[in-house]
């Protein structure tokens, strides 16, 4: 599996924001860097399971004054600084689910879809794209997230246990479950 640059850093990259995150918990004015590296990523995470744009906003800023008042409690652990952001993110969305009663929804890109297909399947026709967006949609919500985070992010299964707030060895398994959920509702 290829790695998507906007989502994986190198070292050099985790050190330099390690830098942001210890200026930002001294200073808040110094937290700029890190909302201007993360707010496009964390909007579209959190836009693509609502239909709502102006609702999507509201809760990605509240994503963002979360991190910034609780930023003290951040600790460093070898991953982006956006696995954090994206743990209360998903609190933040089913918050909104609770309290807007907002619906879930699938926005994913057609080359995504394709991806997909291929791994599934290798006729990619118009019939099998609608047929794996539907497959997707009726998918409950940890299996999306999971098939989200690993296929269409193309995250590390270490980053993925750490968004979700579970063990590499447990996001590995269940990343693999679910898309054999998946595969086996395309099929039918």
């Amino acid at each position: 599996m290829a790695v998507n640059p906007v989502y994986h850093q190198s070292n050099t990259k985790l050190q330099q924001e390690a830098v942001w995150i210890e200026e930002a918990k001294e200073d808040a004015e110094r937290f700029g860097p890190l909302y201007l590296k993360y707010h496009e990523q964390i909007f579209r995470y959190v836009y693509q399971r609502m239909d709502d744009r102006e609702l999507a906003f509201d809760v990605t800023s509240q994503v963002f004054i979360k991190a910034l008042s609780n930023l003290h409690k951040y600790e460093f652990r070898g991953v982006p600084f956006s696995s954090w952001l994206y743990r209360i993110a998903k609190s933040e969305l089913y918050q909104a689910f609770r309290d807007r009663k907002a619906r879930r929804t699938v926005n994913v890109e057609s080359i995504h879809l394709f991806e997909m297909i291929e791994d599934i399947d290798d006729d990619d026709s118009m019939i099998h794209k609608k047929k794996l967006l539907k497959c997707i949609s009726l998918l409950k919500e940890a299996d999306l997230q999971l098939i989200e985070l690993r296929y269409f992010e193309k995250r590390s299964y270490r980053e993925i246990g750490e968004i979700l707030e579970i063990t590499e060895n447990n996001a590995k398994v269940r990343a693999f479950r679910a898309l054999e959920r998946l595969k086996k509702q395309f099929l039918k």
